[in-house]
């Protein structure tokens, strides 16, 4: 063999041998692709509506309101990425390659964050249901539960997970958008009195207000607030999903889907519209994660326009996928009023 051969062949050699190291080494990283889309519209496996809704006539529509998710390579119990998995990985403009920990923290199960995500889904659901029906002027009332108190805020030692909140100052609040309204009318650094009914006994517990990290000039309480059912509604709603999927972030469009559904016409005008967003049952579209990934798994699946979250809106703008029309929206009613504006939408909120 020539020196040239020679030099040739033990380069080959040393590629093939640092590639079979390289496919070995697991790398603490994960990387975040599209995942399903899901067409709240439709139907599920076993061919029932994802929206079902029981004591009022409905109207099936046909369009697309699709929900978008992102799916975890790297995931605990499904085998850490290799380097060359996340090298190839980094280079992909759709997919994001960030810290195992960011996901997974170090000494929390993973079952235990599984089931987090199934609750904040099953919470959605409630929250898309009552937003929705707000939104078309019925009456509902339910009671604000506090979920989740900030370590070191203003609440902790004060508040516990479950109590229920009736009233600030002595002013009754029916829904957590009622209670947040009140806070905010305060400066940081006042105390508030919470009316608060915990484990079946009526108390009151007083609370001294603290600065939003965003807004130093916001008065917050520091808890994460959701509205417990049962719900007395004039009609009740069911949403049918997989079980594989989690989190929150399909809330604003299960809360669309939801006034399609009960109203005449099609709401989507015949266009393909997708989206993500957490909702409030106050109406409010709270930001995600994964807003890139959620963008081409949109356009992927063909759709033409996407409705953002506000607060994710600059990350979103970012080179998005091309023929993809980004629309800001703060509210359900925002939302709404971007899909009468886009179509020909014929449904009853675009004909008031």
């Amino acid at each position: 063999m020539t020196r040239r051969g020679m030099t040739l062949a033990v380069s080959t050699a040393l590629l093939f041998a640092l590639a079979v190291v390289a496919g070995a080494v697991k790398v603490p990283y994960v990387a975040l692709t599209p995942g399903p889309v899901v067409n709240t519209l439709g139907v599920t496996k076993g061919d029932q509506r994802i929206i079902q809704v029981t004591g009022r006539q409905t109207y099936p529509p046909s369009g697309r309101l699709d929900l978008t998710t992102v799916s975890v390579r790297g995931a605990p119990g499904y085998g850490q990425l290799s380097l060359v998995e996340a090298l190839r990985y980094w280079v992909d403009p759709e997919v994001a390659v960030v810290p195992r920990e960011a996901y997974y923290p170090p000494g929390k199960d993973p079952e235990v964050t599984e089931a987090e995500s199934t609750a904040q889904m099953v919470d959605s659901q409630e929250s898309a249901a009552l937003a929705a029906l707000r939104l078309l002027g019925e009456k509902v009332t339910s009671h604000v539960a506090v979920v989740r108190i900030v370590e070191g805020g203003p609440s902790a030692g004060r508040l516990k997970p479950e109590d229920v909140v009736d009233s600030v100052d002595g002013q009754p609040v029916a829904s957590a958008g009622d209670l947040r309204a009140a806070v905010v009318k305060r400066r940081p650094g006042d105390p508030v009195q919470l009316g608060v009914t915990r484990a079946g006994a009526r108390t009151t517990v007083t609370v001294t207000t603290g600065a939003d990290p965003d807004d130093k000039d916001r008065a917050i309480i520091g808890v994460e607030l959701a509205e417990r059912c049962p719900c007395k509604t004039p009609y009740q709603v069911k949403i049918g999903l997989a079980d594989d999927i989690g989190g929150p972030s399909a809330g604003l469009m299960f809360a669309l889907a939801i006034v399609d559904t009960v109203t005449p016409g099609e709401l989507t005008g015949g266009v393909h519209v997708a989206g993500t967003g957490g909702i409030d049952p106050g109406g409010f579209v709270e930001p995600i994660g994964g807003i890139r990934q959620k963008l081409h798994g949109a356009r992927n699946k063909g759709a033409d326009h996407f409705l953002v979250p506000a607060g994710n809106w600059d990350e979103a703008q970012r080179d998005p996928p091309r023929r993809l029309q980004l629309h800001r929206v703060e509210t359900l009613a925002d939302a709404v009023g971007v899909l009468c504006g886009i179509g020909k939408a014929t449904g009853q909120p675009c004909s008031k």
